[in-house]
């Protein structure tokens, strides 16, 4: 199960990152991959039918941890695109707009708290419960629609596992849009480079400098160090958080373009050393 499920996983990240790299429209971008998500669940869903699992455990770290993942990516890029196409027009309306989705997410989270205490504290001992498929306990105070679930691909609490990924990637993607929001009326560096390499390799630069911490003795926020970025040269960089997961969770080569620089300057250091 664990070669075929990181099999799915790694196409559907690189696809992914593909799909930001080509795009800059955010509702076509998040249809395009909802999209590919639905079929790499499919494809999951399909394997799973026709091969079952070894033993409980395998089962059970399917359903805690490896479907919650993909699924988690559903929930966020579907709730962003219900985000960015119910918008409203003007500055207060959209910071009213955005601070009812953050109310939103802490009522979600205050509704499943004594869960989301349990995941997150690492516990397993309610596992056979929660994650088995069948193996359910009304006694938890089951949400009604586990029960439309098809629970030969479900257990009781493996959508909640994924949106609590997800929310706490939805929370970060509405701040952000609220410190655009706030800064929007700032003034930007009135003559400008244009950033000509792709989105991916600038995101990947901003947060090795970040990490770095030489932005203001590293008490810098990510978010004003890189809308610093796109002002300088002139780019948007679109969910840079989440092409930064992205790149963190890239089985190969996650610092492409930082190596990258890092050979190219060597070369030309040596080639001037050869003349």
């Amino acid at each position: 199960m664990d070669k075929f499920y990181n099999k799915v996983l790694f196409k559907l990240e690189e696809t992914i990152k593909d799909l930001m790299v080509k795009t800059d429209d955010i509702n076509h971008l998040t249809e395009s991959i909802i999209e590919q998500i639905i079929k790499s669940l499919s494809n999951l869903k399909n394997y799973v039918l026709a091969n079952g699992f070894k033993d409980a455990d395998e089962e059970i770290r399917f359903f805690k941890y490896q479907k919650p993942a993909i699924v988690a990516k559903l929930i966020y890029y579907n709730t962003i695109y219900k985000i960015e196409t119910r918008k409203p027009y003007g500055a207060k309306p959209l910071k009213r707009y955005l601070k009812e989705e953050l109310k939103e997410l802490k009522r979600d989270f205050d509704n499943n708290l004594d869960f989301y205490k349990y995941y997150r504290t690492n516990n397993s001992y309610l596992d056979e419960k929660l994650f088995v498929r069948n193996n359910h306990d009304i006694k938890l105070c089951l949400d009604t629609c586990y029960y439309q679930f098809d629970h030969c691909f479900s257990t009781s609490h493996d959508y909640i596992v994924a949106k609590i990924i997800a929310n706490d990637l939805i929370r970060v993607y509405v701040e952000d849009q609220l410190y655009n929001n706030d800064q929007k009326d700032k003034s930007t560096v009135s003559q400008k480079l244009n950033w000509t390499g792709s989105k991916v390799a600038l995101i990947e630069l901003i947060y090795a400098l970040h990490y770095q911490g030489v932005f203001d003795n590293g008490n810098a926020d990510i978010r004003l160090i890189a809308k610093y970025f796109e002002n300088v040269f002139n780019v948007n960089l679109g969910n840079y958080y989440q092409t930064y997961l992205e790149l963190r969770n890239r089985k190969m080569n996650p610092t492409k373009f930082l190596d990258a620089l890092r050979e190219g300057l060597i070369r030309k250091m040596n080639e001037q050393d050869e003349k």
